[in-house]
């Protein structure tokens, strides 16, 4: 029955919503426990106040240090140029000490950066945000980043994807320790998933059928991306360039990187995402527009590149206006 202390470290920059999302759900978990099951606590490198990147002030509850005092459960915050600067040595260094005498810790975003320059994250599966997940990587290679992920968990480690994932990773934290029907409470109130449906990269606008490789192939593949329906088999292809099938596949591989089949398929897939996005049309005649030869050869596709099925995720783009009209 004790009282949980969480901190949540905001240093200058910090998006605003990986601070207050946690907390909201912490507090409405202390609301649907009846108890006060924890204490969030917004840490800073001082009491200043810290300016978010959205420009909204935080006062911190305590300042990052020997006087904190312990907690239960450590988050670092991440703000919008948390892969870009370089990690704050100091925090760094407080986090190094701090956290492995906490319950668990973990990151919200891109604090996943900080983390993993303290040293915390090594050997660890993590996520961040889908925009910084190659960043990370390539920054900390002893990290093992998986970027489709919307929240892990690895021994004592926590580490969500971006933003509005902050609060899937504290939901999962109530479960944890208050057990499902408690988190299912919190979720009804702040009306959000208990779980929600596939991972980040559904969210990703990053273009993963982008033209590459020479002249002569990227024309072909601006090509594919306009005709998405038309037959794009590597014989259809290889006529196209002027090359025979098997000179085109392997051309194709070395300097795309990947066989001509599954970059049709990711352009096809993309494809069928704008219109699900944009349109009215029925999984089944978004099927038949870009390529694929049934809804389910669309469904299978679509489900390994977004981890949700061509209807999950067009309702989950309708605003309620839109499903009423």
């Amino acid at each position: 029955m004790k009282t949980r202390r969480i901190g949540i470290l905001a240093m200058p920059g910090v998006q605003l919503l990986d601070v207050a999302g946690p907390v909201d759900v912490f507090a409405e978990a202390n609301v649907q426990s009846g108890r006060a099951a924890y204490e969030p606590v917004v840490l800073g490198p001082s009491l200043r106040p810290i300016r978010s990147s959205s420009g909204v002030v935080l006062a911190p509850g305590a300042a990052f240090g020997a006087e904190a005092g312990a907690f239960d459960t450590l988050l670092v915050a991440g703000a919008p140029r948390a892969g870009i600067e370089a990690p704050d040595a100091t925090a760094a260094a407080w986090l190094r000490e701090a956290a492995p005498r906490a319950r668990r810790y973990g990151s919200i975003c891109s604090g996943a950066f900080l983390l993993a320059a303290a040293g915390l994250l090594d050997g660890r599966r993590v996520t961040t945000h889908w925009a910084v997940a190659e960043r990370l990587a390539e920054v900390f290679p002893q990290v093992i980043v998986e970027p489709d992920a919307l929240y892990l968990r690895d021994g004592p480690v926590r580490t969500s994807a971006g933003v509005t994932s902050g609060l899937d990773l504290s939901l999962a934290i109530v479960e944890e320790d208050l057990g499902g029907e408690t988190a299912r409470r919190v979720a009804a109130q702040l009306v959000m998933y208990f779980r929600r449906p596939g991972g980040q990269m559904q969210f990703s606008r990053r273009g993963s059928a982008a033209p590459a490789g020479r002249s002569a192939l990227q024309e072909l593949q601006r090509y594919v991306v306009a005709h998405p329906g038309e037959d794009h088999s590597v014989v259809q292809l290889a006529q196209r360039a002027g090359l025979s099938p098997r000179h085109f596949a392997r051309l194709f591989r070395s300097e795309v990187g990947v066989t001509p089949a599954a970059w049709v398929e990711a352009a096809r897939v993309e494809a069928a995402r704008q219109r699900l996005e944009t349109g009215r049309a029925a999984p089944k005649q978004v099927a038949a527009e870009c390529g694929f030869s049934d809804p389910d050869h669309l469904r299978r596709a679509f489900q390994r590149r977004f981890g949700v099925t061509p209807a999950v995720y067009r309702r989950s783009q309708l605003s309620p206006i839109a499903e009423m009209a």
